[in-house]
């Protein structure tokens, strides 16, 4: 049995940030999945999904957000939601 929140195996997370981030600079971030939001009266929020090989590789797009003085707004670990998804 493998242990999801192990730091040195593959992890599924969502980032959240404020700002737009572009979809074209998905390879950049690692080949994660980016959308974007904007509701009424509201600052605009770009979502990053996707599977990082392990907490290196995590590290490396939150310093590549850090470093477009993107403001962070969340990271989640999302393999036990993918998860439940794929068993319903």
């Amino acid at each position: 049995m493998t242990n999801s929140n192990r730091p040195d195996e593959p992890s599924n997370y969502r980032i959240k940030v404020s700002g737009k981030v572009k979809q074209s600079w998905s390879e950049w971030f690692n080949g994660m999945a980016i959308e974007f939001e904007m509701a009424a009266g509201e600052n605009p929020v770009s979502t990053l999904t996707g599977l990082l090989a392990d907490q290196s590789a995590l590290f490396g797009v939150l310093n590549k957000i850090r470093n477009l003085g993107l403001k962070l707004l969340s990271v989640e670990q999302i393999n036990r939601e993918l998860k439940k998804e794929k068993d319903e």
